[in-house]
């Protein structure tokens, strides 16, 4: 199973919306949340409902429940290697529209300076 390189989406001013969403989660949601990127950056490509999904124009969800509350991560290929986190949300009902916007304008902007926009984070290589 390929391994893909993970790495989460950076801003102009150098702040990391899903560093900083995951940090605005209880700790048990966020190592549901992190065993998820962990998997992500295990299969890449490979990985598939129920734990991923494609949404639309290259932009895939990530999915982590806990105690009933649906935490989706929504992300991007660059190519074949790697993969690159643009944020995350809590999810009600479908991923809002303005969301997916919100994505795809993020990813337009990786591809114009991806050495630029982004940050590897510290994930375990096995887990959590």
């Amino acid at each position: 199973m390929p391994a893909c390189a993970l790495f989460y989406y950076r801003e102009d001013d150098a702040s990391v919306p899903t560093a900083e969403w995951l940090d605005s989660l209880s700790r048990k949601a966020a190592q549901k949340c992190v065993a998820r990127l962990v998997r992500l950056k295990e299969l890449g490509h490979e990985l598939r409902r129920p734990e991923a999904d494609y949404l639309r124009d290259g932009i895939y969800e990530l999915r982590a429940s806990f105690q009933g509350v649906h935490y989706r991560m929504l992300y991007f290929f660059h190519g074949t290697a790697a993969v690159i986190v643009s944020h995350g949300i809590i999810k009600e009902r479908e991923v809002p529209f303005r969301e997916i916007q919100l994505a795809i304008r993020r990813k337009s902007s990786f591809e114009q300076d991806p050495v630029n926009r982004v940050l590897q984070p510290r994930i375990p290589p096995h887990g959590v």
